[in-house]
């Protein structure tokens, strides 16, 4: 998919609610008003939703709610691309879910972004390769393509994702792939992070060892195994207990090796084919109107080079951390940085709704008669 035969692509320009997370859960919008803030803001037109967050009583969708759901999607002129459901095989207390009782879970969920007009379910890395080839019929059965989240600390050459490739290229269904989730391939620890542990007390020495630390894996690259992830996690909390602040040591781990994954670009080359939709994930946007810690412009590149048509879900994570900037002109921001890149790649991001909405149906696999 990357010689020079390949048209240029696309890509639709998204955002996922779960970018206002914040802005959400201090009732400073409702599900609707949060929706119609992103159409009146352009942030659209593709709208990626999380269904246990968002919808109450998720995975059970009623009809009348479902029909006004897709009508208010209408109305303000977006389009839903993606649907986050959950593979948590641990919702009893008392017991894990086995196979048959994990399909079913998730076949409810795959229904409900049937329903609710979503074309794309993201799935969750615990999937194994077993289940999603047991999924795949009912993705077919529903119309709906399943694509697993590449998230860090995996990455697309990771010995995990490989697997499940492998699997796919097995099973031959179009209605399985991944979620490229840019976190994945960053550059940098994120500045706002650094930030927000100075105002939690930190020192500026002891964050340039945390810089350092995160530098040294960088050039390593991404770890081997999850025994090296480990090794990894229990340096940054040794650092941490070192430099006199033990408290943060949990979270310079989960930070360092879970949010900011060190592989590169290129490395997404690997599953190229396979990816159908991309999680834009990013952290802030510096005083250069650029993002410091992920090489957006050069994924746009990668995207467009090799045709990719799909959406991009902006994602920004440093909600999180950052309650002095709001999301909704970082947002704005970062979305500005990737229609640049994609100009700068002889191309475009598409920003006009019925011709993403053509674009993503043509770009994904249908069913005739797939239930909805």
């Amino acid at each position: 998919m990357n010689d020079a035969a390949t048209t240029l692509g696309s890509p639709i320009q998204g955002v996922t609610l779960y970018s206002f997370t914040r802005a959400f859960h201090g009732r400073e919008y409702d599900l609707e008003g949060l929706i119609r803030k992103v159409a009146a803001e352009g942030y659209g037109p593709g709208l990626e939703i999380i269904g246990f967050s968002s919808f109450r009583g998720f995975p059970a969708i009623d009809d009348a709610f479902a029909g006004r759901f897709r009508d208010l999607v209408d109305e303000l002129g977006l389009v839903t691309t993606s649907l986050a459901i959950n593979a948590d095989i641990g919702i009893h207390r008392d017991r894990l879910l086995n196979q048959d009782e994990l399909i079913e879970y998730m076949r409810r969920q795959i229904e409900a972004a049937a329903k609710l007009g979503f074309p794309i379910a993201r799935v969750q890395i615990s999937i194994t390769p077993d289940s999603m080839a047991a999924l795949a019929p009912i993705a077919e059965q529903y119309g709906v393509t399943l694509a697993l989240e590449v998230h860090a600390d995996q990455y697309a050459s990771h010995p995990r994702i490989l697997a499940l490739r492998d699997r796919y290229e097995e099973v031959g269904s179009p209605f399985l792939g991944f979620t490229a989730d840019w976190g994945a391939t960053t550059v940098g620890f994120a500045p706002s992070l650094l930030e927000a542990y100075r105002r939690r007390g930190a020192t500026d020495e002891l964050l340039g060892k945390v810089v350092d630390l995160w530098n040294e894996f960088y050039e390593a690259g991404p770890p081997a195994d999850q025994a090296d992830h480990g090794q990894r996690f229990g340096r940054f909390i040794g650092l941490a207990a070192q430099n006199g602040r033990p408290d943060l040591g949990i979270d310079f781990g989960i930070n360092g090796t879970g949010l900011f994954g060190p592989a590169r670009v290129d490395d997404w080359l690997e599953i190229m084919p396979w990816i159908k939709h991309v999680h834009g994930k990013f952290f802030g946007i510096d005083e250069n109107g650029e993002e410091p810690s992920v090489p957006v412009r050069d994924l746009i590149a990668l995207l467009v080079r090799n045709g990719y048509n799909g959406a991009i879900s902006s994602e920004y994570e440093g909600w999180h951390w950052n309650y002095w900037e709001s999301p909704f002109d970082i947002i704005r921001d970062e979305q500005a940085v990737q229609r640049s890149a994609a100009q700068n790649a002889g191309s475009r991001m598409v920003t006009d709704a019925a011709e993403a909405r053509t674009q993503l149906k043509n770009w994904l696999p249908t069913t005739e008669g797939a239930k909805a």
